[in-house]
């Protein structure tokens, strides 16, 4: 390869499932990194294959909703004990990343298959002194999960994207989560192939490992959480990003849109000076709104106490200009053009930005500056703004005065 590195030979189990899919997709953004998958339905060639040349498996491959409970057995512990004695007769040792599930704990048939199968391994990894890391995986969310299979996040993001009812079994009762995406980055991360992501956490012994971060959540909460981002379309409020759960929740909701519906217009106010529409909002960064104006219009002539805005001209031609609420010329300043006119008896002083959309340019507006952006060319101008607080129709600190 490019970086002069040996190329890693890696192996998936259950590659095209939930997990593996996403897995796959990373692994393959490595250098060096050559990837071969395999799941049902493929033949048992390429489990040789994989078997006989990986330096790492990833065995994902396994049996959550057989149709006879005996099953979980075959699927999950007996699958479990071939790809080890498969290992035994090649004479091979390679790095075993087992996807278990904390049902282990439980005497369930499916918990107890995959107890099962994690002794399979750390019997293996004693007999021959290979390397085994198990992750007892919480409640796995994230793009490209069956819906209404075995995942409550799935079916919810996938009904409620759709209009569809959903059944909650009990508004109290818990579940813990853990993203796909930390799934894939604490595996690679105990593979070594990735470094310094910090999911990756050995426990419960050398053998055994956690993913972070991890949630608990009601399914209450979980629900209404998903119904925000719906509602989002028409509330315009943008969820808390800076929670990390709502962050991989939210990519997980839209990842569930019908490809039909990526799109969504938003509640345009016509006039006679052109048209204007709220984009985005939030209690902590304020609001985003775009508006058109015709040729020779005014917009604002207003000032405010506390807000700030930002304009930002994307399309046209326009003089943004401010003067300051009850100042008395003193002094001359030059500040894009600047013009003395006469406000209530006193000489104020009116400062213009003249702004095209070629440039990209951002003006600030101060507090205790009335302003007003003009358009000045042939054409509608098209303006981005931002305003540090949502409009509140109650206490607007919106007042009128001409510059």
């Amino acid at each position: 390869m490019s970086d002069g590195k040996e190329e890693m030979k890696v192996f998936v189990t259950g590659a095209k499932g939930f997990v593996g899919q996403n897995l796959v997709v990373m692994l393959g953004r490595q250098n060096n990194v050559e990837v071969l998958g395999y799941d049902l339905g493929d033949p048992k060639s390429a489990l040789d294959a994989g078997l006989a040349t990986a330096n790492v498996i990833f065995h994902l491959a396994g049996v959550n909703r057989p149709e006879k409970p005996e099953d979980f057995a075959a699927g999950n512990t007996g699958f479990t004990q071939d790809i080890c004695d498969t290992l035994r007769a090649m004479d091979r040792k390679p790095l075993i990343i087992l996807s278990s599930s904390i049902q282990a704990v439980l005497d369930n048939p499916y918990g107890t298959s995959k107890r099962e199968a994690e002794n399979v391994l750390l019997k293996f990894a004693e007999e021959t002194d290979a390397r085994v890391v198990i992750f007892r995986l919480k409640n796995v969310f994230g793009k490209w999960c069956r819906p209404n299979y075995n995942s409550a996040v799935a079916t919810f993001c996938h009904n409620i994207a759709r209009d569809l009812p959903i059944t909650v079994s009990s508004r109290a009762n818990e579940v813990h989560l853990v993203y796909v995406d930390d799934v894939c980055a604490a595996m690679m991360e105990a593979a070594e192939i990735i470094t310094s992501q910090a999911h990756f956490v050995p426990s419960q012994g050398s053998a055994f490992a956690d993913v972070t971060p991890s949630l608990k959540i009601t399914l209450g909460e979980l629900v209404d959480t998903i119904n925000t981002f719906k509602n989002s379309r028409s509330t315009l409020q943008v969820p808390a990003f800076d929670d990390p759960f709502v962050y991989r929740l939210y990519a997980t909701y839209l990842s569930y849109l019908e490809e039909t519906n990526f799109s969504y217009g938003l509640d345009i106010k016509t006039d006679n000076r052109g048209c204007l529409a709220e984009f985005l909002k939030s209690p902590s960064f304020g609001q985003i709104f775009v508006s058109r104006t015709k040729p020779g219009i005014t917009r604002g002539n207003h000032y405010h106490h506390t807000k700030t805005e930002k304009f930002l001209v994307v399309e046209g031609e326009a003089i943004v200009r401010f003067r300051k609420i009850g100042e008395e010329i003193s002094g001359h300043r030059s500040v894009g053009r600047t013009q003395r006119s006469e406000i209530g008896g006193q000489k104020s002083e009116v400062i213009e930005y003249r702004i095209s959309g070629t440039e990209f340019r951002v003006v600030d507006i101060p507090p205790g500056y009335t302003h007003s952006i003009e358009n000045v060319g042939n054409s509608d101008l098209v303006t981005l703004f931002w305003a540090n607080q949502v409009f509140d129709p109650e206490q607007p600190d919106t007042y009128f005065e001409e510059v």
